[in-house]
């Protein structure tokens, strides 16, 4: 990548089903506010399947690269699951995202 991008989302998703409530997002939390460069997450339940999954904004391309390639496999991999995970340029679609009322761009 040429340019610096500011703004970066990461999508997750690990490949099993629990309801939610199974989930152990409370002592998984204050390991998740530690990592470097994370601004916010939002946890993620699928609809009738039950996965798991999140929705992170992070301060830049190389704290999310850090996330989806060394720390997330490693959480999936604690889970014994495979998981997915996408990178997404947030200053690209800033405007878009504005115009749609997105609370990432306030």
């Amino acid at each position: 990548m040429n340019k610096e991008i500011k703004k970066v989302f990461v999508y997750t998703e690990l490949q099993f089903s629990i309801p939610f409530e199974n989930v152990p997002w409370k002592e998984m939390n204050p390991n998740l506010l530690s990592i470097k460069g994370l601004v916010r997450k939002t946890w993620l339940s699928g609809v009738g399947s039950n996965t798991v999954g999140g929705f992170y904004e992070f301060q830049s391309l190389e704290n999310a690269q850090d996330f989806a390639w060394n720390i997330f496999p490693k959480e999936a991999r604690n889970f014994g699951v495979s998981f997915m995970t996408k990178i997404f340029d947030g200053d690209v679609t800033e405007q878009a995202s504005r115009g749609m009322n997105s609370p990432h761009y306030n």
